[in-house]
């Protein structure tokens, strides 16, 4: 027994290959968000970033089959977002929400490698930037006021404001999931051999 809750405590190594997955993770994110100049890209951020970062995160649950390596690359994110100055406070309420349900998911499951759990838990991670223009919808006057002083055209901001309705909100709630299985078919496509090595199919 005491073995085997050493074995699920986090070692010196673990922590390493979080931080290097969740800064490429981070890189990956703030990539993604550039795509924000188009309007309806940025609306539908959450989906966006789960096709792009499903590498790095399925990687590193791969690696990592231990509790609190989901919460500590969340951690990670939001901490470096913060420190950019791009964190709201809307958007760290989901991050935090969706980084406990991966994280709890995760558990659940007994922290299975099989490709579905953790696509599943991938999918519950991209929710986290659900609060990213999610804004819109909860603040949207005073944000689309904010964003045109911050210095995008008054075209831009039409654009956007004639992109809000309930369609295109449900939309946004339906972007993580279909982000995050194709995110995580790319990273399974890009490192077959290493999946099945892990014996993750």
């Amino acid at each position: 027994m005491k073995n085997m809750e050493e074995s699920r405590k986090l070692s010196g190594k673990d922590l390493i290959t979080i931080g290097i997955f969740s800064a490429i993770y981070f890189m990956l994110n703030l990539a993604a968000m550039f795509t924000g100049f188009v309007p309806v890209l940025w609306l539908l951020l959450p989906g966006v970033t789960g096709i792009v970062t499903g590498i790095p995160f399925l990687l590193m649950t791969a690696k990592v089959r231990k509790p609190g390596a989901v919460l500590i690359m969340g951690t990670i994110t939001a901490l470096l977002y913060f420190v950019t100055g791009q964190f709201t406070v809307l958007l760290l309420i989901t991050f935090a929400i969706a980084c406990i349900l991966s994280e709890l998911y995760r558990a659940v499951t007994k922290y299975d490698n099989s490709f579905t759990h953790m696509m599943i838990s991938f999918v519950f991670f991209c929710y986290g930037m659900l609060g990213s223009p999610l804004a819109i919808w909860v603040y949207k006057d005073s944000f689309l006021a904010q964003i045109q002083q911050n210095g995008m055209s008054a075209e831009y901001v039409r654009s956007l404001s004639g992109l809000i309705s309930t369609p295109m909100l449900i939309i946004l709630c339906i972007s993580p999931v279909i982000g995050g299985v194709i995110g995580a078919l790319i990273a399974k496509g890009l490192f077959r051999k290493h999946f099945k090595k892990a014996g993750i199919v």
